[in-house]
């Protein structure tokens, strides 16, 4: 990356920090090649000017999902976009075709459910947002569409997620092109369950991951003609062999070593182990557990995934056998022999491992010891045996343990590719390179090697694809490339692998000599490359060498270089192993084919490498590669942690910086016509105003500016590197520009307005200081008048208050004259009034008790009539059923039931009487009490009234006092002693009206004690009622009982051979009839329906009863090709369904057990519908099938008693607890209005309950299944019709370059027009279906249904379709999908509630995300006001996703605050934590939302009488009942 050399004071730009990688700052001063910026961090930095690259500070705050569309494609501008991106949990980011996957440490499940799995199946790369489904969808689509293999290759250094990448990328495939495998497992299962396997043989704790795979994986996909997988190999590549034997702290050998440690103590005895710090291959290490892991549990979840991968007891046994061997075989340790460079056992405890060693190999513990401590070479003269010193032997050791466990590894793999099966026919794969990224650590050793060697493989087919895909990018745009360079690593690769005289030729030739050794080939290395500019000599050093790899210089210590790639097996080791008694141990170590003279035999490690990585090349040569780049954001393993020199280092290594280069050899700078004229339109703005073709307005623009070195393609402009930042070098200049003129005019506008300001100030001080002197003036004038007023006022009061005392006083007595004539007046009313309600009471009471006598008899009188009836029904159906021996005892104890009922309903009845007499006697009391003292009250008023006469004649009459004074004396005594009389009579009537008061409480509290008891009795009769329901129910089941013994008993007879005889004792026969005229059989005359009983003809017996005539048949025949055709609609009823339904009910086959009517009715709709495209069909049997759905659910019932016709049962009780409910619940009277009140409902046995067979209940059940279906297919034709206009509806069309330049009123008005078209295309889609259904008569009911889940299904589309594709989340996208959103309001308000229903509420989700997208200052706004108020429905996942994406493209404003993000964040992890499902997706409801019960609901009864039949069956005799019915109902 060559710095640009456009910056200028001002500029933004990125500077290098040794912290931070790279820092953004402002230039304040350049000096020559120095630049002097001010960082965000407060410094002042100075760089060269070739290391600081300018920053684009019009890039989205959320970044771009293609970092190719990125203004400066460069370092810096690629670490701030991925740190952008990852601090809004968006891991995946595109560049070109290469997803950059960071590990987000944390559960994202949401991003990997089935939901999200069918939103990328079938869409376009780069159409939704970056994910590593995107990745799988592309290549599978180009293996389907092309016929070429494809691969993937998933890279990235340990910990950066490799695995789970591949496992999802496994997933997506598998649910692409999967297929059942063994026992139904698929094979993308069984390679997923192979996982645990080959992880615990083949994964260990390193520095920098606590599960990190020592071996590369690659997982070839094998798929048929028919993109279905058919398939799968597992290939492994370089496993680290070292590790078995030499471990540094803190890191762990491989997990099955800890695993089996951590067995069952039953496992642990069987293989004598024990703690891990007992053996030597463990103990090197510190480190035995991991943080959270249970090994215990991990080995019994290996053993089951060897049961699932194909691996039997037995052979788990033996591998795990042969592990213990190896950790036995590791504590083996040797001493100095008595004999010079002799060695022997060092101790006991040696040779007891050394024996368990041979025990778990089952082989030769002797044997074993020689074959460790000695070496026997073959001359031509003589067989030689030496020794080997204890050094040698250790190493011996060692190299039998490594040995024994890369053997085992090879053998697991083989084992499940077996298990999995491959598919030798198969043409095209899909390969999934899962392999270890780019090393560089303080020691590196020959394992970094190899794999920095592949890396530089890999890069060198990497960079070979980019330039490629540059290379098709330029010839499909029609540009000029042919001096472009290419970067290339063949250099390296030369170096590496170059035969002879590469690092790998000259290692196997050391390996070869055996007096070789680390020195002399290093020593070698030094000579041969001292000319090569890739491979140094590190300073005072003598065994180390540099080679600068594509992503930066390594130095390898080549110490083990020699010991690490010898991979020859040891003469004795092959004896040893294949004398095994144990197959399993000696079919590790096949014999060789072909025989040597030396007992040992070289293999080279590299070269064997160098030959599958060959291998592995070619493979992948010859498919279409995808890459995948896996980034660890940080090492201390956790969530929300960006390091920016981690990263940057990991782009580096793994090519994506190098990509970066190619691109920028190039044209690294790609923008469309009109991106690139919408942003640096402002240098030439009479280009814009001249109706211009884009491509001409874009070269007319760089012309005007003189740019040179440009590209102009069909679609894009290309740019050099650095030109961009020229351009918006000049384009900032022009804005600064027009900054300064809009301040300068803003200046003198404020300026203007505050003179504007302070001269209207003066004129409002002026105003009120006049004001005030005006306001002084007027209160001195308002004070005068206020004076004057008062006295007026004042005199008026005193007049007025003399006036008031003398009309008072006046009022006054008149009011006490007027009170005292009223009072009087008052208490004679008053008196008679009492009296009247007292006799009206009385009266009442008299009636009323004389009332229910007559009604208690009444009612005694009809129980006991009832129950008399009842008792000898009940005498007639014991004789009737003595042969139901079964059902006696029920019967029995439900007659004693109702013994208790009755006798219960009689002692009520006694309770209640008595409760009556009482209260009747004690309120006769009452009244006579209550005269009886009324007739004293009056005896004293009298006495009194006679008193007072006496008196007054006797005080008229007396003489004057003065002369007669004996006789004034004579009557006061006679006064005073009647005085004390009438206190006497006034306490005796006070008394009185007490004895009163209380008798009037007694008789308030019999009352109440009277109403309590009502109130008991209503409790009890509804109890009763209650008990007699359920007696209904129990006579019901008892009905359906004897029906179902009756037809048993019937077929016994059928096959019995006393048939004839029990025929002629049985009383309860019906006299059979034919299932579809309801005639009798031998010519007999139909009956009334009170002739019930019969006895059957003799001769009838023998004949069949169910079975059609010819007539019947051509009848039904007739009807079959009637209702084939489209008979149309009486009115708004279907006639095909009324026509159906009348004929099955005067042919009486709802009630025959066998007809084939049924089926064939079921078979003409099935052969209607088969074209799933004809709407106005499906539309025409949508609205019949409901219609006859309706019907039966109205008409058909459960089968009764068979005993009964069906007039029987329908009119009449059909037991004797049926009779008793009826005679309980009511009067004859009232049963007789209710039967006539039905009759005339139901219009003379139309639409009445029907017995139903099981035929017909079956008919009813694929009737209901058939109108699902239907329905089903209208919804699904609906959604095919308007899916693809989904599609354009989410994302608003680019408005044409005229849109952009002010005063095109037509112009904007065509655009606005063209973007609501595809609305308008949906819209129209919805009234052709409405009209149809409308047309069609289809119950409203499911049209509602219909509109709101398309609606629903709309929601989901759109909503989903915003969340993953960014360029949706914008300003004005929401602007369109509002005004579309618009159309269908409208829709919905056309056409009604009776149609649309609640669809327009489905609608939510979306409407509020539109809401949410199109409101201004959405900083302001708290998380509480947008998930209360703004979006309520949303959750907080889809909230997120909706604020991160977001971007306004119209006026530049910004997303929710970042403590609104925060929040959001915390939330979403509670709810991770709370297992709350965190998926943003809505998933679409497919189900049929409705039930018979709901259709019965809701449609509204159909009239089948006036229907006129079709012409067809109106002229045949057999039909003639349609007609028949249809005149009746005329006259």
């Amino acid at each position: 990356m060559v710095g640009p050399v456009n910056i200028i004071v001002g500029s933004h730009v990125w500077i290098e920090d040794p912290g931070a990688a790279w820092i953004d700052g402002e230039v304040v001063k350049i000096n020559g090649e120095e630049v002097h910026a001010h960082t965000t961090n407060g410094k002042t930095v100075v760089a060269n000017i070739a290391n600081v690259f300018p920053k684009d500070t019009e890039a989205p705050p959320g970044g771009v999902d293609d970092m190719t569309k990125l203004s400066y494609l460069h370092e810096p501008g690629v670490l701030n976009n991925l740190a952008m991106r990852y601090e809004l949990n968006e891991i995946y980011t595109y560049t070109g075709n290469i997803l950059i996957a960071v590990n987000p440490f944390q559960r994202l499940p949401h991003l990997y459910d089935t939901h999200m799995m069918e939103q990328y199946k079938g869409a376009g790369f780069g159409e939704l947002s970056p994910h590593v489904f995107a990745i799988a969808e592309v290549a599978y689509r180009a293996m389907i569409n092309e016929g070429k293999s494809n691969s993937i290759l998933v890279s990235g250094e340990s910990g950066a997620g490799k695995t789970e990448t591949t496992k999802m990328l496994m997933r997506y495939l598998a649910y692409l092109g999967g297929r059942s495998g063994v026992e139904g497992r698929t094979v993308e299962q069984q390679v997923l369950e192979s996982n645990p396997v080959l992880e615990a043989f083949g994964n260990a704790k390193t520095l920098r991951n606590n599960n990190s795979s020592r071996f590369g994986k690659f997982v070839e996909l094998q798929f048929d003609n028919c993109g279905r997988i058919s398939g799968a190999a597992v290939r492994t590549y370089l496993l680290e062999r070292s590790r078995v034997c030499q471990i540094s702290d803190p890191e762990r050998n491989y997990h099955c070593f800890y695993l089996l440690c951590a067995a069952p103590p039953e496992e642990r005895e069987k293989f004598k182990l024990g703690d891990p710090k007992l053996f030597h291959y463990l103990n090197q290490s510190k480190c035995y557990k991991l943080d959270g892991v249970d090994d215990t549990e991990e080995y019994l979840a290996t053993r089951r995934a060897m049961d699932i991968v194909g691996i039997s007891e037995e052979e788990q046994d033996a591998i795990f056998r042969v592990v213990a061997a190896i950790l036995h075989l590791g504590n083996v340790n040797f001493a100095k022999g008595k004999e010079i460079d002799s060695s022997v056992l060092k101790d006991e405890k040696s040779r007891y491992h050394l024996d368990v060693c041979a025990e778990l190999l089952r082989c030769d513990a002797k044997k074993m010891e020689d074959a460790l401590i000695k070496r026997v070479m073959v001359t031509p003269e003589e067989v030689i045996t030496r020794t080997l010193d204890p050094d040698s032997a250790t190493g011996s050791r060692d190299a039998l343990a490594k040995t024994i466990y890369s053997r085992l590894f090879d053998w697991l793999v083989d084992k499940i590719n077996n298990s999995i099966g491959q598919d030798p026919n198969s043409k095209t794969i899909i390969g999934v390179l899962d392999i270890y990224g780019f090393e560089s650590f303080k020691i590196n050793s020959f394992e970094q090697f190899c794999i920095n060697f592949t890396n530089e493989k890999l890069q060198q087919h990497f960079n070979q694809h980019v330039f490629k895909m540059e290379q098709e990018d330029y010839t499909k745009e029609e540009i000029n490339w042919s001096y472009i360079e290419f970067v290339d690593n063949k250099d390296v690769l030369e170096l590496i692998e170059k035969k002879p005289g590469g690092v790998i030729a000259l290692l196997d030739e050391a390996c070869m000599f055996p007096k070789s050794t680390h020195e002399t080939f290093a020593q070698k290395l030094y000579q041969t490359f001292k000319n090569y500019k890739r491979f140094t000599k590190p300073k005072l050093s003598r065994t180390s060498f540099a080679i600068s790899h594509y992503a930066g210089e390594v130095t390898y210590q080549a110490d083990l270089f020699l010991d690490k790639n010898k991979d020859y097996v040891v003469a004795e080791h092959q004896d040893l192993l294949i004398a095994s008694s144990d197959t399993f141990v000696a079919g590790l170590f096949p014999r060789l084919p072909e025989e040597t003279s030396s007992k040992t035999k070289f293999s080279s490690i590299g070269s064997r490498f160098k030959l599958q990585l060959q291998s592995l090349m070619e493979t992948l040569s010859s498919t279409e590669p995808h890459y995948i780049r896996c980034v660890k954001p940080n090492n201390v393993l956790k969530p929300a942690i960006f390091e920016n020199v981690n990263v940057i280092q990991q782009l580096r290594c793994g090519g994506v910086l190098e990509a970066i280069r190619i691109s920028c050899a190039g044209y690294p700078t790609k923008r469309t016509f009109y991106e690139f004229l919408n942003r640096f339109g402002v240098l030439a703005p009479e280009v814009l105003e001249g109706n211009y073709d884009d491509k001409v307005a874009c070269k007319m623009l760089l012309d005007k500016i003189g740019l040179k070195g440009y590209e102009l393609g069909k679609t894009k402009v290309f740019l050099r590197a650095g030109q961009m930042a020229e351009l918006d070098a000049r384009r900032a200049e022009v804005l600064g520009n027009a900054a300064r003129r809009i301040q300068r005019q803003s200046r003198t506008f404020i300026a203007c307005k505050e003179f504007r300001a302070l001269r209207g100030a003066a004129i409002v001080l002026q105003s009120n200081c006049r004001g005030k002197l005006a306001c002084n003036l007027y209160e001195e004038m308002r004070r005068q008048a206020a004076a004057v007023k008062i006295q007026k006022i004042f005199r008026r009061h005193i007049a007025r208050e003399s006036y008031l005392r003398i009309r008072h006083s006046t009022i006054t007595v008149q009011t006490a004259l007027r009170g005292m004539v009223a009072r009087n007046e008052f208490r004679f009313r008053k008196q008679m009034k009492a009296a009247t309600i007292i006799q009206a009471r009385l009266r009442s009471h008299l009636t009323h008790s004389y009332y229910k006598q007559l009604q208690k008899a009444a009612l005694s009188t009809q129980c006991g009539w009832r129950s008399r009836v009842a008792r000898k029904e009940l005498r007639t159906l014991k004789m009737a059923a003595r042969d139901t021996g079964a059902l006696r005892e029920a019967k029995d104890k439900l007659e004693k039931r109702v013994e208790e009922l009755t006798w219960r309903l009689q002692l009520e009845k006694r309770q209640r009487t008595e409760l009556e007499e009482a209260k009747t006697q004690e309120y006769a009391k009452q009244q006579e009490a209550l005269e009886t003292m009324r007739l004293q009250v009056e005896e004293a008023n009298a006495a009194v009234i006679r008193e007072r006469e006496a008196a007054r004649k006797a005080i008229e009459e007396a003489p004057p006092v003065i002369k007669e004074t004996p006789v004034l004396v004579e009557d006061t005594e006679k006064i005073n002693s009647l005085t004390s009389e009438v206190e006497a009579l006034k306490a005796s009537l006070q008394a009185e009206r007490q004895a009163a008061e209380n008798l009037r409480k007694a008789f308030s509290e019999a009352e109440a004690r009277n109403s309590e008891l009502a109130t008991e009795l209503e409790n009890a009769t509804r109890k009763a009622d209650q008990l007699h329901e359920s007696v209904q129910r129990l006579e019901e089941k008892l009905s359906n009982s004897e029906s179902e013994i009756q037809v048993l008993r019937q077929q016994a007879l059928a096959i019995s051979p006393t048939s004839r005889t029990m025929a002629t004792r049985s009383k309860t026969m019906l006299l059979p009839r034919t299932p579809e005229n309801g005639n009798y059989l031998n010519g007999g005359t139909k009956t009334t329906p009170d002739m019930t009983l019969a006895v059957r003809e003799p001769e009838s017996e023998e004949k069949p009863q169910k079975h059609l005539n010819e007539k019947q048949q051509e009848n039904q025949d007739l009807l079959v090709k009637c209702i084939s055709q489209n008979l149309g609609y009486n009115g708004d009823k279907p006639v095909a369904a009324c026509v159906i339904y009348k004929c099955l009910l005067h042919w009486r086959s709802f009630e025959v057990e066998r007809t084939s009517v049924f089926d064939r009715i079921i078979q003409t709709i099935a052969t209607a519908i088969e074209v799933p495209d004809n709407n106005e069909v499906l539309a025409y049997w949508l609205s019949n099938s409901a219609t006859l759905l309706l019907l039966l659910q109205r008409t058909l019932k459960a089968t009764g008693a068979a005993s009964l016709t069906p007039q029987r049962r329908r009119t009449t009780s059909a037991s004797l607890f049926g009779r008793m409910s009826q005679g309980l619940r009511g009067s004859p009277q009232s049963a007789g209005l209710s039967f006539l009140n039905r009759q005339g409902l139901t219009k003379l046995d139309d639409l009445r309950q029907v017995e139903a067979k099981y035929p017909a209940l079956l008919f009813k059940q694929q009737l209901t299944a058939f109108l699902e279906k239907i329905y089903g297919m209208i919804r699904d034709n609906l959604k095919k019709e308007i899916s693809p206009l989904l599609g354009l509806c989410i994302q608003a069309p680019r408005t044409s370059r005229a849109s952009l330049v002010k005063g095109r009123a037509q112009a904007n008005a065509v655009a606005q027009q063209a973007l609501i078209a595809h609305w308008q295309s949906i819209r129209k889609s919805l009234n052709s279906y409405l009209n149809l259904m409308k047309a069609n008569n289809a119950p409203p009911f499911l049209v509602r249904k219909v509109f709101t889940q398309i609606f629903s299904f709309i929601n989901v589309q759109l909503f989903n379709s915003l969340l993953l594709r960014r360029e949706c989340c914008s300003f004005s996208n929401g602007e369109y999908v509002k005004a579309g959103l618009a159309e269908l309001e409208q829709w919905c308000i056309e056409a009604t509630d009776e149609y649309a229903g609640s669809a327009w509420d489905e609608l939510r989700h979306i409407r509020q995300a539109v809401g949410f997208l199109v409101i201004h200052q959405k900083p302001k706004k708290t998380l509480d006001e947008i998930t209360r108020e703004l979006c309520p429905v949303l959750s907080i996942q889809q909230l997120y996703r909706i604020s991160t994406m977001y971007w306004d493209d119209k006026y530049g404003t910004h997303s929710v605050s970042s403590d609104v993000i925060a929040n959001m964040r915390v939330m979403m992890t509670e709810d991770s934590n709370n297992a709350v499902s965190s998926s943003f997706l809505l998933d679409d409801d497919s189900s049929i939302p409705f039930t018979v019960e709901d259709i019965s609901k809701s449609m509204q009864q159909v009239d089948v009488n006036d229907i006129e039949p079709p012409q067809l069956i109106r002229e045949n005799s057999g039909f003639g009942f349609l007609l028949t019915r249809k005149e009746g109902s005329t006259s």
